[in-house]
């Protein structure tokens, strides 16, 4: 039996949580899995509820948290060191950039013959200031040696990996997309759309557009905010506009709100309405897309966005920034409306396009399930995974 070590970061909402969850409890049992994951990050919301919904167990190192702090990170080192001692895994396979600096650190030392890395998203631009990037890009490039192998989630990604911050060579990097169970976004949608509806007061002639994920800077939420004003000054029709998340930004994205006159509620504490609602995390997130009508992604960089993945799965239309990997998620102008990136004439142009033109929306909803269902499937993802590991034993 092969045995896996899978680390990351921590188990935040989002993708990578998603992936390691479903890699950790459906890989073959020829592969023999511990799941180790760091602290908890108070500015966000936890997912244990995804590990502890497949019946895993994971390992928490404590120490290994979402800042950089040498004492920390030295302890949470030593104990992933202790641990693969004591497991003796084959592979050690780290997701994200704190679990695959000191994970891989660890597997090196402790001689551990196949070593791979799945880069979820980078911070090679849009996150620190030159000097900063620069540093971390070395990193990599270190780490990137003794990797045996390196995962991109998309395409665009391994182009940016490869030839743009050249972090390692391309036959290195393997393409492995990734997956998510997505049956639910299909079931019970007019239940779900009511449900979401009748909570924020929603009207049936009132087009919800929303947002969805951390508030945080590299997410611009002042390009959806500044859209929204344009877009509110502009149509004829009723909007309602929804935040959807929470982070270290909320109150700067209130700030920014109250700068352009929107008017604005804490949808965790009044029906009242307005044209912007903040509703906090919801973990039902297939109830809100039920609920929406518009699905909009601002972001200033972008792995593999779980929220457009989604949004199609529910058959939404997307209006979005072309950043990372977007253009791999989704079909330009067919189920969702590129934009440049941070470029608000263009957004709102098209966020306007789409909010007037009802048969648009519906035509590009219609084509949202039947792009994702397998590409983005789970039992997919597994799959590719396993061949990766069979491939790298050979060898």
């Amino acid at each position: 039996m092969t045995k896996v070590l899978r680390i990351i970061n921590r188990f935040n909402l989002g993708g990578p949580t998603y992936n390691v969850a479903y890699l950790s409890k459906y890989i073959s049992p020829e592969f023999e899995t511990l799941l180790v994951g760091g602290a908890k990050d108070e500015s966000e919301e936890s997912s244990d509820f995804i590990v502890e919904n497949l019946g895993l167990k994971p390992i928490i190192v404590e120490e290994m948290m979402r800042e950089i702090n040498l004492k920390n990170d030295y302890a949470a080192y030593n104990k992933i060191k202790k641990i693969i001692q004591e497991f003796k895994p084959d592979i050690v396979h780290t997701h994200a950039s704190k679990a695959g600096t000191l994970g891989r650190l660890a597997a090196v030392a402790c001689n551990v013959p196949i070593i791979v890395h799945t880069f979820h998203g980078h911070v090679f631009h849009s996150y620190f200031g030159k000097l900063k990037t620069t540093f971390y890009k070395n990193i990599e490039r270190y780490l990137a040696k003794k990797s045996t192998a390196i995962i991109a989630i998309s395409e665009k990604q391994k182009q940016e990996l490869v030839e743009i911050h050249k972090i390692c060579n391309a036959q290195k990097v393997h393409i492995i997309p990734l997956g998510f169970d997505l049956s639910k976004f299909q079931e019970n949608q007019e239940e779900k759309r009511k449900n979401f509806r009748s909570k924020y007061n929603l009207e049936d002639d009132e087009i919800a557009i929303s947002i969805i994920g951390r508030l945080v800077p590299v997410k611009n939420h002042t390009l959806f905010l500044e859209g929204l004003k344009i877009v509110s000054e502009k149509t004829s029709k009723k909007i309602r506009a929804f935040i959807i998340g929470n982070g270290e930004s909320r109150m700067e994205i209130e700030a920014k709100a109250k700068a352009l006159n929107i008017p604005f509620i804490d949808g965790t504490k009044t029906k009242e309405k307005a044209l912007l609602t903040f509703t906090s995390w919801i973990k039902e997130i297939d109830i809100a897309l039920a609920g929406s009508d518009i699905i909009t992604l601002t972001s200033f960089n972008e792995g593999t966005p779980v929220s457009l993945i989604e949004a199609q799965a529910a058959n939404k239309p997307i209006v979005t920034t072309n950043v990372g990997g977007i253009e791999n998620v989704v079909i330009p102008n067919e189920t969702a409306l590129l934009c440049p990136n941070n470029d608000l004439s263009e957004f709102s142009n098209q966020l306007l396009k789409i909010v007037e033109n009802a048969d648009l929306r519906s035509k590009m909803a219609q084509k949202g399930w039947m792009h994702v269902r397998e590409k983005f499937h789970y039992t997919r993802l597994v799959s590719d995974m396993e061949n990766l590991y069979i491939q790298l034993l050979k060898k």
